[in-house]
């Protein structure tokens, strides 16, 4: 069994609930009405993601070299 760690991003829709982007695995997208089901969701989208790359043979990688900063920009 291996263990991977992934960053997850929340966006919170104007219409409700939160899409989920893993930014990590490209095109790795879901959404959960509140952030419990998102999180659910973000994990059961990230197993089948790793199933698939499984299936064709291709590399496995995670964030756990990864560094995360915010940047925040004011413009005129």
């Amino acid at each position: 069994m291996n263990t991977y760690t992934y960053k997850i991003m929340l966006r919170k829709e104007p219409e409700g609930g939160f899409t989920v982007f893993v930014p990590s695995l490209p095109g790795c997208i879901t959404y959960g009405e509140n952030i419990d089901e998102a999180m659910v969701m973000a994990k059961d989208a990230i197993e089948l993601y790793l199933e698939e790359l499984t299936e064709r043979g291709e590399e496995i990688t995670d964030d756990t070299n990864m560094l995360e900063y915010s940047l925040n920009l004011v413009t005129a």
